[in-house]
C-alpha cells in the first residue's frame, strides 16, 4: 500500500522541513535542489501495520530478557568442566556455549529490536538544519567566566582548607571501592608462582615411560622430559602442576660446561632445567646436539644450555631455571630442591 492508495485527509500532516530550494540559473548553476518528497511508510497510515511493528519490537525485547535470565541460569547451574557436542564444532565447554549463545542472543534482539522500532515506527521526516556558530558570543563568555569566579568565591574553596583537602581525599579513594571489586576475578595467587612441585629427595621420572631415571638412561646429546614422583595424569591438578614443575633433561661433557654453577648443580653433565619458556612459557622442545642451544617453537627464544642456559637470542627475558640433582642411593636421579627462581615468564610482584 502506498501514500497514492489513502485519502489525503488519512494522511499526517506534512512537515515544512526540505528548507529553501534553490533554482539554478547561469550564475548558480548548482542551486540546492531541496529534499526529496517524503514518502509515508506503511505503519504511517495504517494503525494496525504500526500495532504490529509494537508487536515485533516488543517480542524482540522480552526474547532479550528471557536471554538474559538464561544467561544467569546458566551462570549457576552448568558445572564449568561439563562438555558437549555440537555439530560441526565437536566437543565444546557446555557452560561457554550456553554464556555465549545466551548473551549474544540477548544483545542481538536488544539491536534488532531498536533498529525496528527506529524504522518502522520512529518519525523519518528529514530535516535541514541550517549551520551556526559553534563558538559562544563574547556576551555569553563572560557571563559564564563572572558566575564561575562567583561560584568560586561564594563555596570559599580557597578559605576552607578543611573542606577542599577532605573532599580531595573523598574523591581520590572513591574508585578503590570498584577496584575491590576486582578481587571477585579469582584468588590472589600468593606464592603459587614461586614454588613447584620439586623438593629435596623427589624422584625424576620419565614423562614417556613413566620411570624413574637412572644416570644411564641418559645419553650424550639425547633431550629427555621429566616430571616430579607422585604427579600423575590421573590428578585433578596436574595441568596446574606440570606447567610448573615440567624438566627438561639433556648430558653434555663436563668440559664443555662453560657455567660454574651450571656444573656444580648437574651430575656427570647431567643438567636440569625448566622445560617453560620465560617470554610467554611455552613448552621448549628443539634440541641442538652440536651448539647445545635449545629452542622455543613459538617466538623463537634460544637458549645456551652450556653456559647457564642464558638467552642468545629472541624476545625470553631471562635464563631457564635450573634444578639441582643428584643420585639417591639406590642409583635413580632426584632433585637436591626446588628451584632457585620462578619458572616461566617474569610477573609483577615477582621483585
Amino acid at each position: 500500500m502506498s501514500s497514492q492508495d489513502i485519502p489525503e485527509e488519512n494522511l499526517p500532516a506534512e512537515q515544512d522541513a526540505h528548507g529553501a530550494v534553490g533554482v539554478a540559473d547561469e550564475k548558480d548553476p548548482f542551486a540546492d535542489p531541496g529534499l526529496p518528497p517524503h514518502e509515508h511508510r506503511i505503519q504511517d497510515i495504517d494503525e494496525r501495520a504500526a500495532r504490529r511493528s509494537e508487536r515485533t519490537v516488543a517480542m524482540l525485547f522480552t526474547v532479550s530478557m528471557l536471554a538474559t535470565i538464561g544467561f544467569i541460569a546458566s551462570y549457576v547451574a552448568i558445572p564449568h568442566d561439563k562438555a558437549i557436542y555440537v555439530f560441526p564444532i565437536g566437543h565444546i565447554n557446555a557452560l561457554n556455549f550456553a554464556l555465549g549463545l545466551t548473551l549474544g542472543l540477548a544483545l542481538f534482539a536488544i539491536g534488532a529490536g531498536a533498529v525496528h522500532w527506529a524504522r518502522t515506527l520512529m518519525s523519518d521526516v528529514e530535516v535541514a538544519d541550517e549551520r551556526h556558530p559553534i563558538e559562544a558570543s563574547p556576551e555569553v563568555k563572560a557571563k559564564v567566566m563572572a558566575d564561575f569566579r562567583q561560584g568560586a568565591k561564594e563555596s570559599a574553596l580557597g578559605r576552607r582548607k578543611l573542606i577542599r583537602n577532605t573532599m580531595f581525599g573523598a574523591l581520590a579513594l572513591f574508585p578503590l571501592s570498584g577496584v575491590m571489586l576486582l578481587r571477585d576475578l579469582g584468588p590472589l595467587p600468593g606464592t603459587k608462582l614461586r614454588h613447584t612441585l620439586w623438593s629435596k629427595g623427589k624422584l625424576l621420572v620419565n614423562m614417556n615411560t613413566n620411570e624413574p631415571l637412572r644416570p644411564s638412561d641418559v645419553a650424550v646429546g639425547s633431550l629427555t622430559f621429566a616430571k616430579p614422583e607422585g604427579l600423575e595424569e590421573k590428578d585433578e591438578d596436574f595441568q596446574t602442576e606440570i606447567a610448573k614443575a615440567a624438566l627438561m633433561i639433556v648430558r653434555l661433557q663436563p668440559e664443555n660446561i662453560k657455567d660454574k654453577q651450571e656444573l656444580d648443580w648437574s651430575y656427570q653433565g647431567i643438567v636440569a632445567y625448566s622445560k617453560i619458556c620465560t617470554h610467554v612459557g611455552c613448552p621448549i622442545s628443539l634440541y641442538e646436539q652440536q651448539t647445545h642451544h635449545v629452542l622455543c617453537p613459538c617466538h623463537q627464544s634460544t637458549f645456551d644450555l652450556s653456559d647457564g642456559a642464558r638467552v642468545i637470542f629472541g624476545p625470553a627475558g631471562h635464563a631457564l631455571p635450573q634444578l639441582r640433582i643428584g643420585v639417591n642411593s639406590d642409583g635413580y636421579l632426584e632433585a637436591l630442591g626446588d628451584f632457585e627462581e620462578p619458572v616461566g615468564p617474569a610477573f609483577w610482584e615477582r621483585g
